[in-house]
């Protein structure tokens, strides 16, 4: 079913979902399992399965001389979707990117998440890789995620990269994309940023999911700005617990987003990362249940492929 359905059918009850992370290479789907069964007791209609696009490693010769090599640290996305929807009979939603891949990589991937019967999918551009400052699109690939929107919208009404196809069969993807409440790290305003995400919607985008945020005031003025512009899809919250002093400087770094000055003094103030913990999950408690007054249609958790915050989170509100 599709996220859109998903989100019809509640008829108003907030909806409960998360998204992992595919073990690192040499690791099994178990850990996946592990992670995800003790969330199963709030009914997600969906989890999302994040993609990690190779990188770049240098490794030194025994003349001296450093060889490139290409490395997939986290792979198996197909995969993984096609084993949660076997075993839990939930829709698995992976994330396709535009980074390293090209146009024809893109649209075989789609086309065995069609097999499969993945009938969603999250569109993203995808980070530069650590080698590069600047993010480099693939040669024949997109630059941008509202191309690769567009590529998925058109295999949608059966428009295939050869034009001399007889009698495709259309996909009937539905495409969710992503959304900034505090802008993309590289976009020079809020207001141009929402100008791209009404590009995406155009080009075929039925949903938007968020970045992470830790103040809802940020969400509720993205919502608006984005409905003030003419963007009528559901829009979800990405919400993550804090559970380490670490991230109080990673997350800020990695992800371009605020931390609130309350919750950046209870964190330092706290004795270990235990402590930590419980500070994260009474935040994003509160957070969530401030979105659920509003009438939030669905409350997406990024897991990072730990359950128990998110349980605990999740207890509370569903």
């Amino acid at each position: 079913m599709k996220v859109t359905e998903h989100i019809q059918n509640a008829n108003g009850k907030p909806l409960f979902s998360f998204e992992i992370l595919p073990p690192l290479k040499g690791q099994n789907i178990q850990s996946i399992f592990d992670s995800i069964d003790p969330l199963m007791e709030f009914n997600p209609p969906f989890i999302d399965v994040t993609y990690h696009r190779e990188e770049y490693e240098f490794k030194e010769l025994e003349n001296g001389l450093l060889q490139k090599k290409v490395v997939k640290k986290r792979p198996g996305t197909v995969g993984i979707c096609a084993g949660i929807q076997n075993k839990y009979q939930v829709d698995a939603i992976p994330h396709i990117l535009c980074g390293g891949f090209t146009k024809e990589d893109t649209e075989n991937l789609l086309i065995d998440l069609d097999f499969l019967g993945i009938d969603n999918v999250v569109a993203l551009r995808g980070d530069a890789v650590k080698s590069e400052i600047y993010f480099k699109p693939e040669k024949e690939g997109h630059a941008y995620a509202s191309e690769l929107v567009t590529q998925i919208s058109n295999l949608n009404k059966g428009i295939y990269l050869d034009e001399d196809l007889q009698n495709s069969t259309k996909t009937d993807f539905c495409i969710g994309v992503a959304g900034y409440p505090e802008k993309h790290m590289e976009a020079p305003s809020l207001d141009s940023d929402i100008h791209f995400v009404k590009q995406k919607i155009k080009n075929g985008a039925d949903y938007i999911i968020t970045q992470m945020f830790f103040d809802n005031k940020k969400f509720f003025d993205f919502v608006a700005k984005c409905r003030a512009a003419g963007i009528t899809v559901p829009i979800i919250p990405g919400l993550k617990p804090i559970a380490t002093k670490k991230q109080l400087n990673l997350i800020p770094h990695r992800f371009s987003v605020e931390l609130p000055d309350d919750l950046i003094m209870a964190v330092v103030k706290a004795k270990d990362n235990d402590a930590v913990k419980q500070i994260g999950i009474e935040w994003c408690t509160q957070q969530s249940k401030e979105l659920v007054a509003a009438g939030i249609p669905v409350l997406h958790y990024y897991s990072m492929g730990k359950a128990e915050n998110v349980k605990a989170i999740a207890k509370e509100i569903f």
